[in-house]
């Protein structure tokens, strides 16, 4: 079983998504391949916002669920979380 890593937040409970295109409305739910990777995501762009966002894990099965019941486009998978690098994957 494949498991993912999400950012949620602890406030009013939306996930971190990138919009990689600011001319469009698309948003792309962050994923994770480790929870370490998550984490050091939040500690370089979210210091100041730690206490207020938590990871979570998800499996496969249970992403497409997400990205309908939360309107994402699709997924950007963090390849490296300190450059960034994210691959964007449009959902079907």
């Amino acid at each position: 079983m494949q498991m993912y890593y999400l950012v949620r937040s602890k406030v009013d409970g939306k996930y971190l998504a990138a919009r990689p295109d600011p001319d469009s409305t698309a948003s792309y739910l962050l994923l994770f391949k480790e929870n370490f990777d998550a984490l050091s995501y939040l500690n370089k762009y979210a210091g100041e916002l730690k206490e207020k966002l938590g990871v979570e894990t998800i499996d496969r099965s249970q992403l497409k669920s997400v990205l309908q019941r939360w309107g994402f486009s699709g997924i950007g998978m963090v390849n490296d979380p300190l450059v960034p690098s994210i691959e964007f994957l449009v959902s079907q």
